[in-house]
């Protein structure tokens, strides 16, 4: 790919988003993940390139319409503006099917070499630091609570199915992320990452518990004195 063509590409995607969530920057995250997995890989990089720039392109269809799928909507758009530009259809039709593969949440699993590293690429942005920071985010503009409480005031602390929240996200979502991954570098990225999530998780677990444990017993010796 020259480098024409990328900025012919790049500038498409930039006028396709709008979401602070999926923004440019985690496009550029993504992008250069996918360089770092497949640079002892025999790939096809101009696949992994585009795929990598235009995965996320469908999802202002899906905000306006929450039955819409982005992955869909997404590779649609992408196989359609690549043969505008003048790739072939065996080359656009391979990105198509590394974005419709791309999502997390989805039962269609990536088949090519270049599919699954669009998918470790994308899945390890929801790792490590950066992972906890677009964790609350999102659910703080979905309106998710950080924790839940049971009837006696106590952290619930999210391992089990108690309601969904960031501590639930955490145990069941970003501590597992690497069982879902295919290729060795991804799984070794997500290793280190882990450590970084499991760490804040337990310090943040630790502060609202002791601060919750030690309120309650503040509040109750408040009443009991003034009975």
């Amino acid at each position: 790919m020259d480098r024409e063509t990328y900025y012919k590409i790049e500038q498409y995607m930039k006028n396709s988003i709008g979401d602070s969530i999926h923004d440019c920057q985690h496009i550029f995250r993504v992008l250069y993940m996918v360089l770092d997995i497949g640079s002892n890989e025999s790939i096809d990089m101009d696949i992994l390139i585009a795929s990598s720039l235009l995965h996320d392109i469908g999802r202002n269809a899906e905000y306006r319409d929450p039955n819409c799928d982005h992955a869909v909507v997404g590779s649609n758009m992408a196989y359609e503006f690549l043969l505008g530009i003048g790739w072939e259809k065996t080359k656009a039709s391979h990105v198509k099917d590394c974005i419709l593969t791309h999502r997390y949440r989805r039962n269609l699993p990536p088949e090519s070499l270049e599919a699954k590293i669009i998918f470790d690429a994308d899945t390890l942005d929801i790792s490590g630091a950066i992972g906890i920071a677009r964790t609350l985010q999102f659910g703080g503009k979905i309106n998710e609570p950080l924790y839940l409480v049971d009837t006696n005031g106590t952290i619930i602390d999210g391992c089990k199915q108690k309601g969904i929240s960031f501590f639930y996200i955490v145990n069941n979502k970003l501590l597992k992320l690497e069982s879902k991954l295919y290729t060795k570098r991804a799984k070794e990225i997500c290793k280190d990452r882990r450590k970084i999530c499991f760490e804040f998780y337990e310090s943040m677990f630790k502060e609202v518990t002791n601060l919750h444990n030690k309120g309650i017993g503040l509040l109750q010796n408040y009443f009991d004195k003034n009975k």
